[in-house]
């Protein structure tokens, strides 16, 4: 279905229910994919006494807008344009089920969306799982947003950036011993990976702006006086894999999972999960994830 967002956007809506739904998971994929990728999962969700809402988010998939071409979330205020979008899809999951509690799932970008989204109106929220997010901010995005900023000046902001896809997905390509594709990183399931890389709406290069989205979402993410905007007994889930180089090995999100400690949240679940890449839920391993998911959620339910 397509959703119209208050931002100009039509969003292209996966909606899968469930029969006596316990709860609703909405989910936010991550960068260069589409939320179609994730219907494996809703299935598996919707088994399990979840309604499941996904979109693509601006400049991802189908969904269309008019500031927002493929690789480019808008022309400007693009963080705050997706974040809006995804709130929509919230709204809507309160018109259509205003009774049944909501948990936001986000992996990798999404997961930087997700956590805009607690910061926001997380005393509406029953919990957040906030997968193998690049959460970290530090020397290496103020040296990142330089060198955009460069790039900016010298080819304009619509253009694919050069450093950026060098500085992340080969770099963290070359960090798979013996890699058979440059999307190794994503899984050891070499179907699943020949899938993504078959795909056309998967694996593109984004804009200098979008790219500069990117740091913004991931400032925000790490900006403690957001947090406190958060009730400290939230049900957070933090996931990560342990051969990820996105997070280099986990450490990225359980580094989050410590700042959120010593911030007194109360409610944390981390897990890094061994011999698994950047997507646990199309790993080898990925029935005992999703089931783990499914645990956590029934228990941050309180079913």
């Amino acid at each position: 279905m397509t959703l119209h967002s208050a931002t100009g956007a039509d969003l292209r809506l996966y909606v899968s229910e469930a029969r006596d739904a316990r709860g609703v998971v909405q989910i936010n994929h991550g960068l260069a994919e589409h939320a179609a990728r994730y219907e494996r999962f809703a299935a598996f969700l919707g088994g399990r006494g979840y309604h499941v809402l996904a979109h693509d988010h601006r400049g991802h998939g189908f969904t269309k807008a008019a500031d927002a071409p493929r690789g480019r979330f808008a022309a400007t205020e693009g963080a705050a344009k997706v974040i809006e979008d995804a709130a929509s899809v919230l709204d809507l999951a309160t018109e259509r089920w205003p009774e049944v509690p909501q948990i936001v799932f986000g992996h990798s970008m999404g997961a930087l969306v997700a956590i805009a989204l607690l910061q926001s109106r997380g005393a509406a929220l029953a919990g957040a799982a906030i997968w193998n997010g690049p959460t970290s901010a530090g020397v290496s995005l103020y040296l990142a947003r330089t060198l955009l900023a460069w790039e900016r000046f010298r080819m304009g902001s619509d253009v694919p950036s050069i450093v950026m896809p060098r500085a992340t997905f080969y770099a963290w390509a070359n960090q798979i011993p013996n890699r058979r594709t440059d999307f190794d990183w994503l899984s050891h399931d070499e179907a699943e990976v020949d899938a993504y890389a078959a795909d056309p709406l998967c694996g593109w290069n984004g804009s200098v702006s979008l790219w500069l989205d990117l740091l913004a979402l991931t400032e925000s993410a790490a900006d403690r006086q957001r947090w406190l905007n958060v009730p400290r007994s939230m049900p957070i889930q933090l996931v990560s894999g342990a051969e990820d180089p996105v997070t280099k090995g986990g450490a990225v999100v359980e580094a989050l999972g410590k700042r959120l400690k010593q911030m007194r949240f109360s409610n944390l679940e981390t897990t890094r999960y061994g011999g698994t890449r950047h997507e646990g839920l199309n790993e080898l391993n990925r029935n005992i994830i999703m089931a783990d998911f499914a645990n956590w959620a029934d228990r941050a339910l309180g079913a």
